[in-house]
């Protein structure tokens, strides 16, 4: 059973290492693919940019998995933006119009996500609201 208005959870951990090591080996070749220019622009702007492409790389795994589909036919790298709000820093996604779309066959809304990192790890959560319950939310506002 779910909780009301919640359609997924998803969670990823990531090893900030692992994420450097593929950088070093495959440089924008991975990081192109994975990562929206905008995410690119913000981590390389960073003195150990692994570490936060880490924690992106972490919250688009999450979504994926909140979607109950993973990184694959359904959903990709691309289709999943890790924003930063400009106020307060807090983690959030913009959805290309594939996975919008995606989202609202499944009866959902927003995503909410939650990101935090370490020297070591990157792990982040993400949920995936009903459309209704996240309607409701806005309202109370």
């Amino acid at each position: 059973m779910t909780a009301r208005g919640v359609l997924g959870v998803g969670v990823d951990l990531v090893e900030t290492e692992r994420m450097k090591e593929s950088i070093e080996r495959w440089g924008d070749r991975f990081t192109r693919k994975v990562f929206a220019e905008e995410e690119r622009s913000y981590c390389e702007d960073k003195g150990e940019p692994w570490r936060h492409y880490a924690g992106r790389f972490a919250v688009k795994e999450a979504v994926s998995k909140a979607f109950g589909t993973g990184i694959g036919e359904h959903i990709g790298w691309l289709d999943i933006v890790v924003m930063r709000a400009a106020d307060s820093g807090a983690p959030s996604v913009q959805l290309s119009p594939r996975a919008r779309e995606l989202a609202q066959q499944r009866g959902g809304g927003d995503v909410l996500v939650s990101l935090s990192h370490t020297h070591r790890y990157a792990v982040a959560q993400a949920v995936l609201v009903a459309a209704d319950a996240a309607e409701a939310t806005q309202e109370q506002r």
